[in-house]
């Protein structure tokens, strides 16, 4: 508990940092994410204790999240019918990965390159001549199935959700490319208020800096949002998800 509430940082160093958040805040929201991993990633450029970034990344998530899923709702591109079987399979899966502790010199880089792959292949489908927007229908048993892995995967790596999700929607073809934003930004939403919940009975107080903090994500997430739910063409998206994995990717290798 020290750890979170007692740490300083510069001026310049928290004028940096909440410079970071909002760019992460931004590009993460117009694609249906929250930013986590690029939260972590630029808390730790800045120094935040290890112990303080998940705390801080989670309620950031909250705020984002929130912004998101409202803002995606409104524009008609939430799916309940998509949202529940993933949703409901991936938090208590999201509970059990968060109490293992792998490695970490075996999760981070195989993490990494699950995440580089999967935004090479989300670039390469905006190079077809004819995407296709028509979804096909989600089978319950793969639903649940991923849900679970996705919750499992997010709760052993404490990155979002949402860039395990966002990928199989739109390269099985489950999901439009905003269906998909609006259905990952719900799902990560509904993980960080359970990861939030089970990190606050370890810690019990929050970082004083996340008050700092939030209103550079809450600006960047209304921003980002509202680009990515009613002016960014899917190509566009696409190509701004495939950054924001590259960003989650190497951070998990590297940061």
């Amino acid at each position: 508990m020290h750890a979170l509430v007692l740490f300083r940082m510069s001026p310049l160093l928290t004028a940096v940092l909440l410079v970071l958040v909002f760019l992460v805040s931004l590009l993460y929201s117009a694609v249906g994410h929250a930013g986590a991993s690029g939260d972590i990633a630029a808390m730790g450029l800045v120094g935040v204790p290890a112990a303080a970034m998940k705390p801080i990344a989670l309620v950031l998530n909250l705020f984002v999240a929130t912004i998101g899923t409202f803002r995606f709702y409104r524009a008609g591109y939430f799916s309940w019918r998509l949202f529940l079987p993933f949703t409901l399979a991936s938090v208590p899966f999201a509970y059990l990965g968060g109490r293992i502790t792998l490695p970490t010199h075996i999760y981070r880089p195989l993490v990494g390159v699950l995440l580089l792959y999967a935004a090479y292949r989300l670039v390469a489908s905006t190079l077809r001549s004819a995407p296709t927007e028509a979804p096909n229908p989600v089978p319950l048993y793969a639903a649940i199935l991923w849900g679970a892995a996705t919750g499992l995967l997010s709760g052993l790596t404490g990155v979002g959700g949402g860039i395990f999700l966002s990928p199989v929607l739109i390269l099985m073809n489950w999901a439009t490319t905003r269906e998909t934003a609006g259905v990952s930004v719900a799902f990560i939403l509904a993980n960080s208020i359970a990861g939030l919940a089970g990190n606050l009975t370890a810690v019990h107080h929050l970082p004083p800096l996340v008050w700092t903090l939030v209103p550079a994500a809450v600006i960047g997430g209304l921003i980002g949002s509202s680009l990515g739910s009613t002016r960014l063409n899917p190509s566009v998206i696409r190509r701004l998800l495939s950054a924001a994995l590259v960003i989650a990717g190497f951070k998990m290798i590297f940061v």
